[in-house]
């Protein structure tokens, strides 16, 4: 919906709102025309009901205002003496059209001044659940919010596991597009497995203000830009037309910012012909092959903390639907004497072990599969100790990388790339529509045509130049030969950008069973920042503290009102 297209419906529900209500103003000794005015007849309703001024912002609120709404309704049916179980589901069930019936059909009172106190254990309960929610949306949808990491994009500075607080004042927080959504839920309700939303209406593009604008090297929480997908990691192959602001959230490094020229080369991001400095933070991993004649020992590396390598484990006969509960985790397999089997993996979780039921037996093999820094590789190779450490080259990879037109591209060399900022003028040609052509259609809304002669219209008019009407950013993976970002799929638009994470509080390692808890919680990262300089320093201890010096303090004034009141 535009701007006017909203400006009619909220200029339609003010006329449905006096329509409802304006004898119950009356009532309440109030004007008629005050249930007409918009904004000021919803402070008046507040008045009526003997409910905060304040009260009259959550209704403006997208998702709080879902909330906020049936219990104004309520509310409102409870000043006019309608207080039982009945009126309250009918106040609900009714989207508030009880109120109707209320005003034409019954003979009602106002009830001034009013106790606010729920008559009921109860009532008082779901009271508290509302304002419970309705705060934690308003925090969780414009201040910060709650991530998980579960790809290793970002491996060595954000692992899998890792669960972020992610603000959203830093860049600006984006109000809600999705009007009608289940409060503090992405794509999905969980346990339920179904949409939490309605496609419509949707509400114009706004973001407030923030204090700082992106900056090379920023981790970023966006919505995947090209993402059709059903629910994350869905596999079924099911697609979606997903709003904006409900498409799959995406942790990826900012590389590229708007008005860049950016190229790849041997791995190495050039931004403006110059090698981006990536600060000691970043932990630039590639693909690399370890052989030794002797069996590559991966507990040599699990032991110094490496977590991406294969593993490789002979295990005995097994049926199709042990197989199947394994498939996805399954690199490569050789059968062997026996009828038993070598299988290569990056790892099983434990939870799937133990679900097929299959005795795995850890084995040797002569080469394993391990992503590294450069800095890793030279100490490796200082210490002799495998027969040689060889660097994965991506192969030639066609319409797979952006802009899908076959050029002689890898994941380790692309570009030059212009990266659009808002407001330049970009030429139009069968060469240069590739880099725009989901920004034209897609991030800007304009219909596109090519004609069989080449030539190319916009919105029905020919053009040889298109003017980018928002900022655009190339976002990477520090994980190089294991991150899907904008080598494949393109830029990602400024309208895209929900936050940046800004803490780690909790980390855990998925490859250990909760069972083993103490050793599942990595204990080095709680409480760590995710950008600055110099290793990540927990302060979680600090919190420990503090929240220890609060439950004494609490202690100790309960025992002196309780002393007080004797």
């Amino acid at each position: 919906m535009t701007f006017t297209q909203w400006f009619i419906f909220f200029l339609a529900v003010q006329v449905i709102h006096f329509l409802g209500t304006w004898k119950l103003y009356i009532k309440a000794g109030r004007k008629a025309w005050e249930a007409a005015v918009p904004v000021y007849n919803a402070v008046v309703l507040m008045q009526i009901i003997n409910r905060p001024r304040w009260w009259v912002i959550l209704l403006f609120i997208p998702i709080v205002n879902l909330i906020m709404f049936p219990v104004v309704w309520v509310e409102t049916l409870r000043s006019f003496g309608k207080n039982s179980t009945t009126d309250t589901i009918l106040g609900v069930v009714t989207l508030g059209f009880y109120v109707y019936y209320v005003n034409y059909f019954e003979n009602v009172t106002h009830i001034p001044n009013r106790s606010l106190k729920a008559k009921t254990e109860g009532g008082e309960t779901v009271s508290s659940i509302l304002f419970a929610v309705v705060v934690a949306t308003i925090i969780h949808t414009f201040f910060i919010q709650p991530f998980t990491i579960p790809t290793s994009s970002l491996e060595k500075t954000l692992l899998v596991g890792d669960f972020l607080f992610v603000s959203k004042v830093n860049y600006g927080a984006r109000v809600p597009q999705t009007a009608i959504a289940f409060p503090m839920v992405h794509d999905t309700i969980p346990l339920a497995k179904v949409k939490s939303y309605s496609k419509f209406p949707q509400i114009p593009e706004m973001r407030l203000p923030g204090f700082e604008k992106p900056a090379h090297n920023d981790i970023m929480v966006f919505n995947w830009p090209v993402d059709t997908v059903y629910q994350f990691f869905d596999r079924s192959g099911r697609r979606a037309d997903k709003p904006l602001d409900k498409k799959s959230n995406y942790v990826k490094r900012t590389v590229g910012l708007p008005g860049d020229n950016l190229q790849v080369k041997d791995g190495v991001v050039y931004i403006n012909n110059q090698v981006l400095d990536l600060g000691d933070r970043a932990k630039i991993q590639y693909k690399y092959f370890v052989y030794s004649s002797k069996g590559v020992d991966y507990n040599f590396f699990r032991k110094k903390g490496f977590t991406e390598h294969t593993v490789s484990y002979l295990i005995p006969p097994i049926n199709q639907t042990q197989f199947d509960l394994i498939r996805d985790y399954v690199i490569e397999v050789e059968e062997v004497e026996n009828k038993n089997f070598i299988i290569t993996t990056y790892g099983i979780p434990y939870e799937v072990i133990q679900q097929s039921g299959i005795q795995l037996q850890e084995v040797l093999s002569k080469k394993l599969t391990i992503n590294l820094t450069t800095q890793e590789v030279a100490q490796l190779k200082q210490n002799n100790q495998f027969d040689s450490i060889v660097k994965y080259v991506i192969p030639n990879e066609g319409n797979r990388l952006f802009p899908h037109n076959n050029r002689l591209w890898t994941g380790d060399n692309l570009g030059p790339i212009h990266i659009p900022a808002k407001g330049e003028v970009v030429q139009l040609n069968t060469e240069t529509l590739p880099f725009y052509k989901a920004i034209i259609t897609d991030y800007e809304h304009n219909k596109l045509e090519v004609k069989s002669d080449g030539s190319i219209y916009i919105n029905d008019q020919p053009a040889t130049s298109y003017t980018i009407q928002q900022d655009y950013y190339y976002m990477m993976g520090d994980n190089r030969h294991n991150s899907e970002d904008s080598r494949y799929w393109g830029f990602v638009p400024a309208d895209h950008i929900v936050g940046k994470p800004v803490f780690i509080w909790m980390s855990m390692d998925p490859n250990v069973p909760m069972s083993k808890l103490i050793d599942k919680i990595r204990w080095e990262r709680l409480f760590t920042t995710v950008h600055g300089t110099g290793k990540p320093h927990s302060f979680f201890i600090y919190f420990v503290i503090l929240l220890a010096g609060w439950a004494v303090y609490s202690f100790v004034k309960k025992r002196k009102a309780k002393k007080y009141n004797y």
